[in-house]
C-alpha cells in the first residue's frame, strides 16, 4: 500500500506520515509540497491513498482535487484543513473527497478515517455530522455564499480578504477578465455591491481569516 502526502509544511508532512506508519505498519509513503507535484507523484506511483492540503502554495487543494478525481475517479483523497468544517468540508466532499478533516483534529482522527476508507467507506467527523443534522432542523434559507459554484465561493473569500484581482488570475491561472467575471457573478448571486459590503458579509460569516 501507498500513501501520498501533499502539504506545504514539511514537519506536517512527517507528523502525518508518522500517526498513519504506527496505524498502518507496512506503509510506503511519498510526499508532496505543492499541487504540480501531486499530479507528477500520481502519474509515476500506484497511489493507494492522497491526504491533500486544500491550502498550499499556487493551484488550490479544491483545484487540485477535482483534477485528481477527473484523472483517478477510484483514488480516495482525505483533505485535511486549517480552516473550520462549515467553510469547506460539504463542498470538498461533494467534489469526491472521502473525508474532510481538520488539522487539529488530524491526530485523533486521521487513522479511524484512513482505516474506514481504505475498507470502502467514506468518513465523516462526529462535529461535522451534528452540524448537518443541525442544519436539516434549521428553517430558513440558506447563507447567500450557499448559492455560489465552487470556484465563485474561492474567488469571493480572495476578494474578501483583500486579493487584487491580477493576483487572483495568477493564483488560479486564469485572466484577469475571467476574474471580473466572476466578481460580477458573485455579486450579482449575492445582491451585493461593493468588494467592501463583501468583505463585510464574510467576516460575519468567518469565511475570511
Amino acid at each position: 500500500m501507498h500513501i501520498l502526502i501533499a502539504d506545504d509544511h514539511g514537519v506536517v508532512r512527517r507528523g502525518l506520515k508518522d500517526i498513519l506508519a504506527d496505524a498502518l505498519p507496512g506503509t510506503d509513503f511519498s510526499e508532496a509540497s505543492n499541487g504540480d507535484e501531486v499530479v507528477r507523484n500520481l502519474a509515476k506511483t500506484r497511489t493507494t491513498l492522497l491526504v491533500l492540503d486544500i491550502s498550499m502554495p499556487g493551484r488550490s487543494g479544491m483545484d487540485v482535487l477535482r483534477d485528481v478525481k477527473h484523472a483517478y475517479p477510484q483514488l480516495p483523497v482525505i483533505i485535511l484543513s486549517c480552516h473550520p468544517e462549515e467553510m469547506y468540508a460539504v463542498r470538498c466532499l461533494r467534489a469526491g473527497a472521502a473525508a474532510y478533516i481538520n488539522k487539529e483534529s488530524a491526530p485523533e482522527e486521521l487513522a479511524t478515517a484512513t482505516r474506514k476508507i481504505l475498507s470502502g467507506g467514506r468518513y465523516i467527523s462526529p462535529t461535522l455530522a451534528e452540524k448537518l443534522i443541525a442544519n436539516l432542523d434549521e428553517p430558513g434559507d440558506k447563507p447567500l455564499h450557499e448559492s455560489l459554484s465552487d470556484r465563485e465561493h474561492e474567488v469571493m473569500r480572495m476578494i474578501a480578504a483583500g486579493v487584487p484581482l491580477t493576483e487572483i488570475g495568477d493564483s488560479l491561472h486564469v485572466s484577469v477578465k475571467t476574474v471580473s467575471t466572476y466578481r460580477a457573478r458573485i455579486m450579482e448571486k449575492m445582491q451585493m455591491k461593493s468588494n467592501a459590503e463583501l468583505a463585510r458579509y464574510a467576516m460575519t460569516q468567518g469565511l475570511v481569516d
